[in-house]
């Protein structure tokens, strides 16, 4: 912005120069117009200074800010980790509440599935994959 104040001394000093009396009509215009120039110089300069405070003050919130993102989508990954887990809800045979399985303890031939109420066994792992049909009291 330096190149702004440079300009309006030049037509500062090219009215001292060419003699432009302040006393007559076309003299005042033109040293009020140059005044002008000067004011609007001082202003870009402030401007250009309050533009480069506000970019750096921007930077940082953006920093802050995807720090405060990673905490929260590194929050939001764990829960989508949970949420890929599937439940079933089965009968105690025993007590008749209803107990919610995972389903990936279903098929899992080394887990005995027991209800958290009674302590019955739900699913044994000895059954060794014999269940009985629901709808037919058959053996499958």
């Amino acid at each position: 912005m330096k190149y702004l104040y440079e300009e309006v001394a030049y037509l500062k000093g090219l009215a001292e120069g060419l003699e432009i009396s302040k006393e007559t009509k076309e003299g005042k215009i033109i040293h009020k117009i140059i005044d002008v120039l000067e004011n609007f110089a001082d202003s870009i300069v402030e401007l250009d200074e309050e533009q480069v405070e506000l970019a750096e003050y921007i930077e940082s919130i953006d920093e802050d800010l995807s720090d405060v993102e990673d905490d929260l989508y590194e929050d939001e990954d764990l829960d989508e980790d949970c949420d890929d887990l599937s439940f079933i809800e089965m009968e105690c045979p025993n007590c008749n509440d209803l107990v919610e399985i995972d389903e990936e303890l279903l098929y899992d031939d080394e887990v005995d599935v027991v209800c958290p109420n009674c302590k019955a066994i739900i699913l044994s792992s000895d059954n060794d994959g014999d269940y009985d049909c629901i709808d037919c009291d058959c053996r499958e």
